[in-house]
């Protein structure tokens, strides 16, 4: 289910979505937050180009909406049903929730958004040009 060459491997890890040979990020710690959005321009192993074009990431703001609600039920399923408290402190879990994982949230929406574009190829060492410096 996670071993390479899955969708979900190359989401969970933040590998390039082709190879899955290398981060996509420059920090790998996403709570860094100066760094939470700072990625290789292309990828060192099969010279996969991150940003596919201009504002190609304006996209994953879509993605984050549905994520950050999954992230919130989560959050409300967890403090209310399960361990009983009240409206208001689920709520109260729901906005921490939402504020502790945001740094994750934002990766894991940007990761899904170009996975949506880019597959892994398991032949993609063959379609490097011998003469092509990556």
């Amino acid at each position: 289910m996670f071993k390479k060459g899955s969708k979900l491997n190359s989401i969970l890890t933040g590998s390039c979505p082709k190879c899955q040979e290398e981060n996509m990020y420059v920090e790998k710690n996403p709570y860094k937050l100066s760094h939470v959005f700072t990625m290789h321009e292309k990828c060192s192993h099969c010279g996969t180009y991150y940003k596919i074009e201009p504002s190609f990431f304006y996209g994953a703001m879509y993605v984050s909406y549905g994520v950050g609600i999954a992230f919130g039920v989560a959050a409300f399923v967890i403090s209310h049903i399960f361990l009983g408290t009240s409206l208001k402190t689920a709520f109260i879990a729901i906005i921490a929730t939402l504020i502790v994982f945001m740094p994750v949230i934002m990766r894991l929406s940007r990761n899904i958004w170009i996975n949506i574009f880019v597959h892994y190829d398991k032949n993609w060492r063959q379609h490097i040009d011998k003469n092509d410096t990556i």
